[in-house]
């Protein structure tokens, strides 16, 4: 388990995260950069809101559940979305992630393309209203008081089926202590 934060690893919240922002969250780092920071998605934080409600054009392509998810804090009134493609081609209005060679088929989809031109292109898509952003040098801070951590990601995490049940999964497939953190209760006290 590295510490370093990257594009295409997955900050997982440690059971002492409070935040109620963050609490029990897996989070895929979508940009990292020194200089303008970092800037990640909530992959675990489905809405009531169905994607046809907001962005009607795209409900046929939406994975299942097909629905926003609340990707974080910052401009909520916002959309973005991740997807998934098949081939070795870039189709217009698709950009992988950048330096995160484990996910080479998962990017950043422009909304603003017509969906007639991505549907053949495309396998998965998963809509975020939001954000989760965080300013130069302060994630790293955040992680070395013990808030996050960081673990490498698979496709299967940011189109999870069942996105409810998917912080104890990806600590379960750890090695070690991290494994059985997956059983750590949601309030410590009622132990």
């Amino acid at each position: 388990m590295g510490s370093d934060p990257k594009a295409g690893r997955l900050l997982v919240a440690t059971p002492l995260l409070g935040d109620p922002n963050f609490k029990r969250t897996v989070v895929l780092i979508v940009e990292h950069e020194d200089v303008q920071g970092t800037l990640g998605v909530v992959l675990n934080r489905p809405t009531e809101i169905g994607v046809g409600q907001v962005l009607e054009q795209w409900t046929e392509l939406a994975s299942e559940p097909s629905v926003v998810f609340r990707g974080g804090p910052v401009s909520p009134g916002s959309a973005l979305a991740l997807a998934l493609i098949p081939g070795k081609d870039e189709p217009v209005g698709w950009r992988a992630l950048d330096g995160a060679p484990a996910l080479a088929r998962l990017g950043l989809l422009d909304l603003d393309t017509p969906p007639r031109l991505l549907a053949p292109a495309i396998t998965s898509l998963r809509v975020y209203a939001g954000y989760s952003g965080w300013s130069p040098g302060q994630l790293e801070s955040e992680i070395s008081e013990g808030a996050w951590y960081v673990l490498p990601a698979q496709p299967s995490d940011v189109f999870a089926v069942e996105p409810d049940r998917l912080w104890r999964q990806v600590l379960r497939r750890q090695d070690g202590d991290l494994a059985f953190l997956a059983t750590y209760p949601d309030d410590p006290s009622m132990n």
